[in-house]
């Protein structure tokens, strides 16, 4: 192994750390309201019975059964089971969809079998373009239900697509390793803003 690549590896390191400081501080300034309203729109619906059905495709899939886990389990106090599914954990529903129709609806179908007006769906795709995430948005639309749209970038073909009831949260950043950083940050925002205004 080349001793200069070593030798570089701890600025790699620090430009890792400064460069994802830098997104989360930038995100911050822009999204603090959006945030807000993201935390009060699930509260409500929570509040009310109703349940958040989370998506996404790789690390955005282990985003939303993250967030899936948070909710129905604790966040970092204890409370009431809240209600919570992400949609990328049955492998047969996504096996028997993406063979028998298409890997486009392997959420969608899964929206309109479980989804009722008022739920909300989390869709997490740090393109904005994941094919499969936008038609669970068209499907939770047809369903009555709201939105909560991870994104990054430009937000991509997902930002158009929502409605001013939904809630858009576009990370600013081109890399998808800051932009993926960033959502679990958001992730935990949402988790301790629904516990903030549920038990304080």
């Amino acid at each position: 192994m080349k001793k200069e690549l070593i030798a570089n590896l701890g600025a790699r390191v620090t430009g890792h750390f400064q460069d994802s400081i830098a997104t989360k501080q930038a995100a911050e300034k822009v999204l603090n309201q959006a945030i807000v309203n993201a935390i009060v729109l699930m509260t409500d619906a929570l509040n009310q019975g109703k349940k958040i059905l989370a998506c996404g495709n790789g690390g955005s899939a282990a985003d939303a059964q993250h967030f899936a886990a948070e909710l129905v389990g604790r966040f970092e106090r204890e409370r009431k089971e809240l209600g919570a599914i992400a949609l990328t954990t049955d492998s047969s529903i996504l096996t028997a969809v993406g063979n028998d129709y298409s890997y486009q609806d392997i959420f969608s179908k899964q929206v309109r079998a479980l989804g009722q007006p008022g739920d909300i769906l989390l869709g997490i795709s740090t393109s904005g373009n994941s094919g499969n995430v936008i038609e669970a948005i068209h499907a939770a639309h047809q369903k009555g239900m709201h939105v909560v749209a991870f994104t990054g970038r430009d937000g991509g073909k997902i930002g158009p697509l929502l409605k001013s009831t939904d809630v858009h949260l576009c990370v600013p950043s081109q890399r998808t390793a800051r932009i993926q950083e960033t959502h679990l940050v958001l992730l935990h925002c949402l988790c301790d803003g629904i516990d903030h205004l549920i038990l304080d």
